[in-house]
């Protein structure tokens, strides 16, 4: 005798297959983003530099929401420099600070747990370009390194390269520790310039836009350094 037939699987399990597919979780992850963005451009967060929008609260309360904020923000490409500045001139250099590399920690774990997530399984097989597989071999094989350097030169997306991070093997320790260390020398210098805003001509807001225009060159230079490299492979 023959063994009886499997049955088909019902209703539920088969929209329980297409839901959880790499394509669904691909579409899922881009609708929480476009719905984010639109969030974002209705708060209007550029309101932060020019005092339209001051903080209701202060001390640790103030800082806690704005690092939420940021994190959330930073998440649905908001520029970084734009939210560094605000934290400056809100909250001072050393607080503006730290409550900026708490919320680009923040973002950066987010936007790398949704990107794996949702993300990976479906983008992973279209890394056929040349260029795109010495990228991923980079990020994959020297995380820390690679990282370290994507975070210490300015110019390049944040969130963009959180999920390119995202669909390489790059693990969870070397990314954060690389975008926490590698953050605080822009983020720094932004925030000095956001806390030193009001008196433009002194020497510490001048020597804070002179370290931004020499990283964002220096940017540049690697960038130039590294084309060939790149379509080589």
């Amino acid at each position: 005798m023959f063994p009886p037939a499997a049955a088909p699987p019902g209703l539920a399990a088969r929209c329980a297959r297409v839901l959880l597919s790499p394509r669904a979780r691909l579409c899922l992850l881009l609708t929480l983003l476009a719905c984010g963005a639109a969030v974002t451009l209705w708060w209007q967060p550029q309101h932060l530099l020019t005092g339209a929008r001051p903080a209701r609260s202060s001390g640790p309360a103030a800082l806690v929401l704005f690092a939420l904020a940021y994190g959330a923000c930073t998440s649905v490409f908001v520029p970084r420099p734009v939210l560094n500045l605000a934290a400056g001139a809100l909250f001072g250099s050393q607080a503006g600070l730290a409550t900026a590399l708490a919320g680009t920690v923040l973002s950066a774990a987010l936007t790398f747990g949704l990107g794996r997530l949702l993300g990976q399984d479906a983008l992973r097989p279209l890394l056929r370009a040349r260029w795109l597989t010495v990228v991923d071999r980079q990020l994959s094989e020297h995380g820390f390194r690679s990282m370290l350097v994507v975070r210490i030169l300015p110019g390049l997306p944040f969130c963009a390269m959180n999920y390119c991070a995202a669909i390489s093997r790059m693990g969870w320790g070397s990314y954060l520790a690389a975008t926490a260390l590698g953050s605080i020398p822009n983020t720094a210098a932004y925030a000095v310039a956001g806390a030193r805003a009001s008196t433009p001509t002194s020497p510490v807001f001048l020597a804070a836009m002179g370290f931004i225009a020499v990283s964002a060159l220096g940017t540049l230079v690697v960038a130039w350094c590294k084309r060939k490299a790149l379509r080589k492979g």
